[in-house]
């Protein structure tokens, strides 16, 4: 079973179509498997990236070729003058390298619209809203997890970091795992959050939301991931 699909796996080894679509679906019914378990991370994000690769090659087959491996011709070498001779007949392997591309991007397309429909499903079945007194700085403070009112709650620190480049400006969210407190009718969220207050005093009025699940889903792969995206599009907008 593939687990992993490599960054260069359309280049690398053999460019074959029946070879490629062999690794492909290979990679894609490890995907399907565990969709089908509501696990939806890494699978997701990584399938999404190869996905928008072979998207780019099909735009621009100019990408295609500038991966292929070269050769110095040495008659030039002795001329000084430096000069690649490609090692692959851009004919031949380009219609196949076409082929493939065709191919992969409408089973990649398919397994992604499948993922994306679990995805809606898992975010439809979930809610956020903060805990406590609202606080002016919003991109570090304490997420919960409520997962189906059952088990415990998880506490999670978070901290949200903005990065910009010359088109757009991105947000990430880092979180870490600090107590999975046993809920009780005497437990309430507020005491939750009083008790952190308590212990982390770097923090006067932290911000604090509750992620509530309504079902059942498996953590680290579904809940978490997408309550981390719930929580960066809560603050955003916020």
């Amino acid at each position: 079973m593939m687990e992993k699909l490599d960054n260069n796996w359309l280049t690398d080894g053999l460019i074959d179509f029946e070879y490629k679509k062999y690794v492909l679906l290979a990679y894609l019914k490890n995907i399907r498997q565990n969709f089908s378990i509501n696990k939806l991370y890494p699978f997701l994000s990584d399938l999404i990236l190869h996905y928008q690769r072979l998207k780019r090659l099909q735009k621009d087959k100019m990408e295609i070729s500038n991966q292929f491996p070269t050769a110095l011709n040495l008659d030039e070498l002795m001329a000084q003058k430096l000069k690649f001779d490609r090692l692959i007949k851009d004919d031949d392997v380009s219609r196949e390298l076409e082929e493939i591309i065709l191919f992969s991007v409408d089973k990649m397309k398919d397994t992604l619209i499948e993922g994306k429909e679990i995805y809606e499903i898992v975010e439809g079945h979930m809610e956020i809203v903060p805990i406590g007194i609202t606080a002016l700085y919003q991109n570090e403070g304490f997420m919960f997890i409520d997962h189906t009112g059952k088990g415990p709650l998880f506490v999670y620190r978070y901290k949200i970091t903005v990065f910009e480049n010359a088109e757009d400006k991105y947000r990430a969210i880092h979180t870490h795992l600090i107590d999975k407190v046993k809920k009780s009718i005497s437990t309430t969220y507020e005491q939750v959050r009083m008790n952190l207050v308590h212990k982390n005093r770097d923090f006067s009025n932290p911000a604090t939301y509750l992620v509530n699940s309504r079902y059942t889903y498996p953590m680290e792969e579904t809940v978490l991931p997408v309550a981390k995206r719930l929580l960066v599009r809560y603050v955003n907008v916020a």
